[in-house]
């Protein structure tokens, strides 16, 4: 081969290879750059009653263990918490506190993962119905299913009929400001075990007939977030099975949620440390991250 020639095949080779490597370089630096992370939700994505507190915002009792941390710590992902106890679906849009601005104004077009859980408080639906079964509960020594008795159909109708269309809005709001998201809507892990267990009367004071009534609440909310997230381009968390015995009724070190009485969370009833971090282990798992 002529030198000429041997020395533009050797130069064009070099430059290539230079023109690869820039890419390759390229490449990992923006693979390597982290997620712009940001978690919206009410209590039970807050952690509240999850020590430690973060100070920045006592009002919603915010934990700095909470699923949205735990997942942002094993990803490396770059995380804005907005979530708050007590949070419904209106204040994905709306104010909650003075001081405490609509959850969607923490996302812009440059978010790129959102999750949340929310519903729960709308008609203050998991709150009335578990204070209200156990106060029948008492009343009726266990015995019979008093609250089913007495408010039938009426929590899952208002699920139906106001948490739904609220659940697809307020998906719908983050969807607007936030584009290019993957948007993750987890669903609530099981409160109640799938049967009555005696032993836990004490703790979660709930007639043997009404335990079957109020997971069957939990359900139909469940149902409703994961239709809402359908609907519009979210991805469902769905706890049913792998939540399943791990209930407020199950045994210290295996519960994920506290029970009402004899709770080791300052909130009862809520996900304790080991509930939030399933809930996010749960998570990177069906969003494929971790």
């Amino acid at each position: 081969m002529p030198k000429r020639i041997f020395r533009r095949v050797m130069a064009a080779t070099i430059a290539s290879a230079g023109a690869l490597a820039l890419s390759v370089t390229g490449a990992t630096a923006h693979a390597a750059e982290p997620l712009d992370y940001v978690a919206l939700g009410d209590s039970y994505s807050a952690g509240s009653g999850v020590l430690p507190v973060d100070l920045t915002n006592l009002l919603c009792l915010r934990s700095t263990a909470n699923y949205p941390h735990v997942l942002a710590s094993r990803t490396g992902a770059r995380l804005t918490d907005v979530t708050c106890g007590a949070a419904q679906t209106s204040h994905f849009t709306q104010a909650q506190y003075p001081g405490v601005p609509p959850q969607v104004d923490a996302l812009s077009a440059g978010t790129d993962l959102v999750t949340l859980t929310i519903g729960g408080n709308d008609n203050s639906t998991f709150i009335n119905a578990v204070t209200s079964c156990g106060t029948a509960g008492v009343l009726s020594g266990g015995k019979g299913s008093p609250c089913k008795d007495r408010y039938g159909s009426s929590f899952e109708d208002q699920i139906e009929t106001n948490t739904y269309p609220a659940l697809k809005a307020a998906l719908s709001s983050v969807r607007a400001k936030a584009p290019g998201a993957r948007v993750a809507a987890l669903g609530y892990p099981w409160i109640m075990p799938a049967a009555a267990d005696p032993s836990c009367f004490a703790k979660l004071p709930i007639a043997e007939g009404d335990v079957p009534y109020l997971r069957g609440i939990q359900a139909r909310l469940n149902a409703a977030v994961q239709r809402a997230a359908r609907e519009t381009g979210a991805v469902f968390v769905d706890f049913a099975q792998v939540s399943e015995g791990h209930d407020a009724c199950a045994p210290s070190g295996t519960r994920w949620i506290e029970p009402l009485l004899f709770s080791s969370n300052l909130v009862p009833v809520h996900p304790n440390a080991l509930g939030e971090r399933r809930m996010a282990e749960h998570a990177m798992g069906v969003l494929g991250l971790g």
